[in-house]
């Protein structure tokens, strides 16, 4: 009989992966209970703001960890792998939806700012920004846009992002910086909102 059970906490994702790999399932429960609000929120912001297709895709996501383990490569970082398969399922879905109707990649309508508030005098400013923001977003190419979304609305780091993406860390600073360019000189006329 234990009389100690394992603390998890002090393990990197990746010992925990391979844990998992060698079939320990507490590795993985640890895994999971870090990162399910994570990628949940991750699809949420990509699939349209609907609440139970994140659920979903959550569901489904850990659900091919499972059912695969050895698909991740313990030489790699779990994090950047895991978001690199929750993003090409987003883009499966994409896919998909296009094929349904036309221009449903849009950016989801309420998408903000990670940790972005407003004092209520500014709601109506910080709205008019927002829409303003998301169709300038929609009218950069799909390379640019998606950096950008990653960079300031998933939070995540500039090498993260060459990786999931596959492209180098210069591309992803040279597409961030186009994007960036371009709303700046757009969305001139909100700079008092931008900082505010």
């Amino acid at each position: 009989m234990k009389l100690f059970k394992k603390d998890y906490s002090a393990f990197t994702d990746e010992n925990l992966m391979q844990q998992f790999q060698e079939g320990n399932n507490n590795a993985f429960k640890e895994l999971y209970s870090r990162y399910e609000n994570y990628v949940l929120n991750f699809f949420y912001g990509k699939l349209w703001s609907d609440r139970e297709k994140a659920e979903d895709f959550t569901h489904d996501l850990f659900t091919k960890i499972i059912k695969n383990p050895d698909s991740f490569d313990t030489s790699r970082k779990f994090k950047t792998w895991l978001f690199s398969v929750a993003n090409n399922m987003c883009k499966n879905e994409y896919k998909k939806q296009s094929v349904r109707h036309e221009g449903s990649q849009s950016m989801p309508e309420d998408r903000e700012f990670a940790g972005s508030t407003a004092a209520a005098d500014e709601l109506v400013d910080k709205k008019n920004f927002a829409e303003a923001l998301k169709e300038e977003l929609n009218k950069l190419g799909d390379k640019h846009r998606q950096v950008f979304e990653m960079r300031h609305f998933d939070g995540l780091a500039l090498n993260e992002i060459a990786e999931i993406l596959e492209i180098n860390t210069g591309t992803v600073k040279s597409r961030l910086h186009h994007a960036t360019k371009h709303l700046a000189d757009k969305l001139a006329v909100f700079k008092k909102t931008i900082a505010g």
